[in-house]
């Protein structure tokens, strides 16, 4: 990649970024510097790549999406993770998410990521490990829905695709005072939902409506 050409796209990061600072969607610090430090165009094909910082999902292949950078921001901070965390992700895609992640955790906390299409994963964690991420994010290919039991419990989970119910799976390997946002409800329309584990019981609370991809698993939709 051309000088210019990167220069081109360190100026689109920094103005998407003030962007959404303007609309709210981007509060803390440490979720700027993440979105500041990762290079969106890397996670997108060729193709779209000139279009990796507008504010839009956009197509990686095999009928996924990249989600816009708005919802990437809120949907982190919803999460309000922070350094040193174990943190698992349902729904690697392209990547781009856990590798927002893996810069707030940092090298004492990691992110365990789980995609279903085996190429997909293959190429996010290339695209990870290039970035010097590798150390912190682990790449699994499986089924989301079922969580992954072997780093379980965690401080945080992110499911990035649609699922009719929370997945059981997913509450028991959230710690105790983890906390969870994954989009639920129907194939047409999700709300995103918070759910909390306290003193073993789980607190659910929903927020705002979105669009995601569904989540296709034992535990949630079959195709």
């Amino acid at each position: 990649m051309s000088g210019l050409k990167q220069d081109a796209f360190d100026v689109a990061r920094r103005k998407l970024v003030d962007d959404l600072k303007l609309r709210g969607y981007l509060k803390s610090q440490a979720v700027e510097r993440a979105m500041l430090s990762v290079p969106r165009e890397l996670f997108v094909p060729e193709g779209v790549r000139d279009r990796a910082y507008e504010d839009r999902p956009l197509p990686i292949g095999y009928g996924q999406t990249i989600s816009a950078p708005s919802v990437v921001a809120y949907m982190t901070e919803l999460l309000e993770v922070s350094e040193g965390m174990k943190v698992l992700e349902v729904g690697t895609g392209s990547g781009y998410q856990a590798a927002i992640l893996a810069m707030i955790v940092g090298d004492r906390g990691h992110v365990w990521t789980v995609e279903r299409i085996a190429e997909l994963a293959s190429r996010a964690k290339e695209t990870i490990e290039s970035l010097g991420l590798g150390g912190r994010v682990t790449v699994i290919v499986g089924d989301g829905s079922l969580g992954y039991p072997p780093a379980a419990p965690y401080d945080r989970i992110i499911v990035t695709a649609a699922s009719p119910k929370v997945p059981r799976p997913l509450v028991e390997q959230l710690a105790e005072g983890g906390l969870m946002v994954i989009p639920v409800g129907s194939k047409e329309e999700q709300a995103l939902t918070i759910v909390r584990k306290r003193e073993g019981q789980v607190f659910q609370q929903s927020d705002i409506e979105v669009l995601f991809v569904p989540l296709v698993g034992a535990e949630a939709w079959d195709h």
